[in-house]
């Protein structure tokens, strides 16, 4: 296996794995809120690569054996300094990450997510921030299991049966 830069040639392998991961997130969502419509991955892979080339982002591949297993999104956001929150130096941001359900439980989540580090590193941002989905305990663990931690939590409650 090994992590490369993407190039246009890899885009309906990063749509499908957008799919993939929507379809994921879709089933395990209780209050359905969460759809997969049929243009989903061409409307989320034009709003990934937009914010890819608007904030310094990279997005990175994992390939094994001439197949896209995997990749990841992260892009740099801009020091804010606002009247109660202040940080003075940028920040990574992993918008998203996904291996294809036959390859996981390799290390490849791990390697993608390493790459990502060392470029958000080399870009002197100093923090990473993740959004993971709540009920999604398997990627929280990922998370947790290297490194990461929850610093901001939103809690849900339906009112309104269907």
């Amino acid at each position: 296996m090994k992590i490369i830069e993407y190039e246009d040639k890899y885009a309906n392998d990063v749509k499908n794995l957008l799919e993939e991961l929507q379809e994921y997130i879709v089933a395990m969502d209780p209050y359905h809120f969460n759809i997969l419509k049929e243009d989903y991955k061409e409307k989320i892979f034009i709003k990934d690569m937009e914010e890819i080339k608007n904030n310094k982002g990279k997005l990175y591949l994992a390939q094994e054996e001439n197949q896209i297993v995997g990749f990841i999104i992260g892009v740099i956001r801009e020091p804010v300094i606002e009247f109660d929150y202040e940080r003075l130096n940028n920040m990574g941001e992993v918008l998203e990450l996904i291996v294809t359900k036959k390859t996981r439980s390799k290390g490849i989540g791990h390697e993608l997510l390493q790459k990502m580090e060392e470029y958000f590193k080399s870009q002197n941002c100093h923090t990473i921030n993740i959004d993971v989905f709540g009920y999604n305990e398997i990627g929280k663990n990922f998370y947790l299991k290297n490194g990461y931690h929850t610093r901001m939590m939103t809690v849900s409650k339906k009112i309104e049966d269907d």
